[in-house]
C-alpha cells in the first residue's frame, strides 16, 4: 500500500548508503533443523514458538534484541536486550 501511494505521488526512495550484507554463511557451526517447514499455523497456545534476534545501534555500540513469539496468539512471550551475540546469551535472556 505504501509503495503504491508513493508511486502515485512520484515519491522515490533515495538510499544514502549501499546495502551491506551482514550474514556470514561460510561457517562450520551447527545449523538448526527447520522443524516448522514454513507452517506457521498453530491450533493452540504453546504448540509452536518462533524467535529472532535484531541488531540495534546505540551511541555505546550494538545491542541485540532477542524475541520469542507464540505462533498461536502471535504475542511476545519472552524478550531480552543483550550486549553480546553468543547464542546462549539470547536463550538465557529470554528465560
Amino acid at each position: 500500500m505504501a509503495g503504491r501511494l508513493m508511486g502515485e505521488n512520484g515519491i522515490k526512495v533515495i538510499r544514502t548508503q549501499k546495502y551491506k550484507v551482514t550474514t556470514n554463511s561460510n561457517h562450520t557451526f551447527n545449523i538448526a533443523p527447520n522443524l516448522l517447514g514454513q507452517d506457521f499455523s498453530a491450533y493452540g497456545p504453546n504448540q509452536k514458538w518462533a524467535g529472532d534476534i535484531s541488531y540495534i545501534w546505540t551511541s555505546e555500540g550494538w545491542l541485540y534484541l532477542a524475541v520469542i513469539l507464540d505462533l498461536y496468539s502471535r504475542r511476545v512471550i519472552g524478550w531480552a536486550v543483550l550486549g553480546c551475540t553468543v547464542p546462549s546469551c539470547a536463550v538465557l535472556g529470554c528465560e
